[in-house]
């Protein structure tokens, strides 16, 4: 499953946020997570990773979960993206 945001935090993806998308993305063992931008993809369970995306304002961010709870697992990586106010789903 996978879902795209706009990335609308003037600061883009940095340390606390990006912290924030790894804790939700660990909480589910089952599951792998990714983030993909600009032809790069990263593991969501990587603090390294996500901030090696260099994610700015206005760029655009899919997230993406494969596994047994990937519902669940991207339906809270959703809710990080928009109560932090990272991004907004962008059909």
């Amino acid at each position: 499953m996978q879902k795209t945001f706009k990335i609308v935090d003037e600061d883009g993806i940095h340390a606390r946020p990006a912290t924030a998308l790894v804790n939700a993305a660990t909480k589910f063992k089952t599951t792998e997570a990714y983030a993909e931008s600009n032809g790069k993809k990263v593991t969501l369970k990587s603090i390294l990773g996500v901030l090696s995306l260099g994610l700015e304002m206005g760029d655009t961010l899919v997230l993406i979960t494969e596994g047994e709870e990937e519902v669940a697992a991207l339906d809270q990586l959703q809710e990080v993206m928009i109560k932090e106010g990272l991004g907004e789903l962008h059909e």
